[in-house]
């Protein structure tokens, strides 16, 4: 990575379930727009690929397939652990086990995971480990309202220095 390839690059967007008419999952306003550094390889290269030669003021819209997103829902990473590892101090976390909560976790090397929790049985609870975009095509719209180069220091350390 050379200091020349990367771009911090500020945009706006809609993201959408499937299309353009899909279920709206995220919106980030001008108010408020989220800055990357692009080229990097951070970002999810088929957003990078439809972004990063797009000057201030453009827009875009295009659709990512899960395949390129974040894959397809992966069966294995649906699990059941035992009720018991969710007790602290000696008391049941009945403030974690609720279905739809997503909880940070570590696997037995001290891996971090997020899982949500789909269902509550009396000796198992049932965990999603994929991602939560998983198994979804990604449909984005949105304009790019600032594009600069990045500082040394943010190529460096890979990511757009706090302001």
């Amino acid at each position: 990575m050379t200091q020349s390839d990367a771009k911090v690059i500020a945009l706006t967007y809609e993201l959408r379930e499937g299309g353009p008419e899909g279920n709206l999952l995220e919106t980030v306003k001008e108010d408020q727009p989220i800055e990357f550094l692009f080229g990097v390889g951070r970002l999810n290269q088929s957003f990078e690929e439809n972004v990063k030669n797009l000057k201030e003021g453009e827009t875009f819209e295009f659709t990512i397939k899960a395949d390129k997103a974040y894959g397809q829902v992966n069966e294995k990473a649906i699990v059941d652990l035992p009720k018991s590892i969710f007790v602290i101090d000696g008391k049941l976390a009945d403030d974690l086990l609720i279905e739809g909560n997503i909880i940070n976790m570590e696997d037995q090397e001290g891996n971090p995971h997020r899982g949500k929790v789909m269902e509550i049985g009396d000796e198992k609870v049932k965990m999603d480990f994929n991602h939560p975009l998983a198994g979804m095509d990604l449909h984005f719209r949105g304009k790019v309202i600032r594009r600069r180069e990045p500082t040394p220091e943010e190529v460096t350390q890979g990511y757009v220095k706090p302001q």
